[in-house]
């Protein structure tokens, strides 16, 4: 699928009528010329006036070019300018990479994914040092709310319900003991990061106890704390939520599955250590106590077949995935059947704040760029996110 432009192109350069106040400030704080930003915007939706109305605030003289895209669209759109490409210093992309030798300028890519693992091996991540940032703390609100929402509507039958509803068919349970609230409850959260502490968050309120694992061990009250984006109020950014933390390898791996989880929910990102990290040996750990397992993090994080498995002989009380191996997920695949599974097309990170977050992210990051500070939310290429 080809761009489709607004206009030819379409292209915003800022700083020419700054109210008088910034005007005076530029005049002590005018960058170089070569700290003047070129943006190039590659997505599929139009920029926001507010966007273009107040990048030039926070980097004075900055030039804006956007083209409008597919969704999908992964090759270089043949009629931007080769100059174009050479001037740029920013750039705002999905699945889109250039190849290094056609940006020398470029610095900074800002991805609309949390997860960066669909730019590893290309040569404008592997070969360089250009700084690359992830939309993570995009997605917690939403992502959080399908957590909990697939969560309870399980516990509350709300599926069986629906389908007596289509026909017209009013049954009562036999006792009221058939729905077991969240209260004492305990949720594992298997990668304790944005997305993770606001479902920390919400499960606390919902009279949960939490644990979390994370990769890195997290000993010290500074080491838990996140500095990635966050919108206000969201999340746990002190990590103080978790009663207990575990970390790392196999063994604290099984110990946290098996610390009595009634629900356990993973957001690690893929990386080759997280790679079929929850296979049958995990799974019935978390079977002792009959755990729920919900999966917004990659599908290959857990083994599929040994999954099904474990949902059918009854592992498991169930399962909510909005992330499946293989993805999307064949029409024949023996995982649309298997027993009390919920599973979505990786449609949990939707939201109409989407776009938003992330030009918020980005905005922040061209001030720091401009004021000489650390970009937020960037990929450690040693870790792989």
């Amino acid at each position: 699928m080809g761009c489709i432009h607004l206009g030819q192109f379409q292209h915003h350069v800022f700083g020419d009528t700054l109210p008088p106040l910034r005007s005076a400030l530029m005049a002590v704080h005018s960058p170089p010329p070569t700290r003047r930003e070129v943006l190039l915007v590659f997505v599929p939706w139009d920029l926001p006036s507010w966007f273009t109305d107040s990048v030039s605030a926070v980097s004075p003289g900055i030039k804006v070019i956007s083209y409008r895209c597919g969704m999908y669209d992964k090759d270089i759109p043949p009629d931007i300018p080769e100059e174009t490409w050479q001037s740029v210093t920013v750039f705002l992309t999905w699945n889109v990479l250039p190849a290094k030798e056609l940006v020398p300028n470029l610095r900074y890519v800002q991805l609309l994914t949390a997860g960066c693992n669909h730019v590893v091996g290309n040569p404008l991540f592997e070969d360089t040092d250009i700084q690359f940032c992830t939309a993570n703390g995009v997605h917690p609100p939403q992502i959080a709310e399908w957590v909990i929402t697939t969560y309870l509507s399980f516990q509350h039958h709300i599926f069986e319900h629906w389908d007596n509803q289509k026909i017209g068919k009013w049954v009562m349970p036999e006792s009221d003991e058939d729905t077991e609230d969240a209260v004492g409850m305990r949720m594992g959260v298997l990668g304790y990061g944005c997305i993770g502490r606001q479902c920390a968050k919400l499960g606390q309120a919902l009279g949960m106890d939490v644990h979390a694992f994370t990769l890195r061990e997290k000993a010290t009250p500074a080491s838990r704390q996140d500095d990635t984006f966050a919108e206000r109020g969201m999340g746990d950014p002190k990590g103080e939520i978790p009663s207990k933390w575990f970390h790392g390898a196999a063994g604290q791996l099984h110990e946290f599955l098996g610390s009595g989880l009634d629900l356990l929910i993973i957001t690690l990102p893929l990386t080759s250590l997280t790679r079929g990290m929850i296979g049958k040996e995990q799974l019935q750990i978390l079977g002792r106590r009959n755990a729920f397992l919900s999966n917004v993090g990659r599908g290959p994080i857990v083994r599929t077949d040994d999954l099904a498995e474990a949902l059918n002989d009854g592992t498991l009380k169930g399962a909510a995935l909005d992330v499946t191996d293989p993805e999307p997920l064949p029409p024949d695949h023996p995982l649309w059947k298997a027993r009390n599974v919920i599973i979505t097309p990786h449609v949990s990170g939707n939201s109409t704040h989407y776009n938003e977050r992330v030009l918020k992210i980005l905005q922040e990051n061209l001030r720091r760029r401009y004021e000489g500070e650390d970009l937020m939310n960037k990929v450690n290429r040693s870790l792989g996110y």
